[in-house]
């Protein structure tokens, strides 16, 4: 009984050394089915932070990529292809995020109207135009923002 201590002792002082390592002894210990030994408390804060950086992810992408389809509508004489290139990123992070993570689409149905706002004041000071210019309810569907053909790829 006093090794199993030692060695949870050790793996919890591990996470203050090095936290790499400190995630090699956590899959090994789990491997293993050594659950007593593992570094209980920090373990449940590491995967709950994981849950919390999907969606924070999530959250992000959608403000940039609303953010750069306002830009395209609302200032077509400076459209680039870097803006394109932007939404096409942002799109696939998007998809790829609910395509892992289906369970991520509650959250993003959740936040639309909440990341449009962001997105809305964000592109407001970017291309420095009044905010009032911008509509401020959202004119796109969450459907049609990751729409490949919406807006169209093409530059005008």
């Amino acid at each position: 009984m006093s090794s199993i201590q030692i060695r949870t002792t050790s793996h919890q002082q591990m996470y203050e050394v090095d936290f790499v390592e400190w995630i090699d002894q956590a899959t090994e210990l789990l491997r293993q089915g050594k659950f007593s030994e593992l570094d209980i408390e920090n373990l449940i804060e590491e995967v709950e932070s994981l849950g919390r950086s999907e969606k924070n992810a999530l959250k992000s992408n959608l403000s940039v990529l609303l953010m750069h389809l306002l830009k395209w509508h609302y200032q077509a004489d400076k459209r680039s292809s870097s803006w394109i290139r932007t939404i096409d990123e942002h799109r696939e992070r998007i998809r790829l995020a609910l395509e892992s993570s289906p369970s991520l689409k509650n959250l993003y149905m959740e936040v639309f109207d909440q990341r449009y706002a962001v997105a809305r004041k964000q592109a407001a000071r970017e291309t420095r135009l009044d905010i009032s210019t911008l509509p401020a309810e959202c004119p796109y569907t969450a459907e049609q923002i990751l729409d490949d053909e919406f807006p169209p790829v093409s530059e005008d």
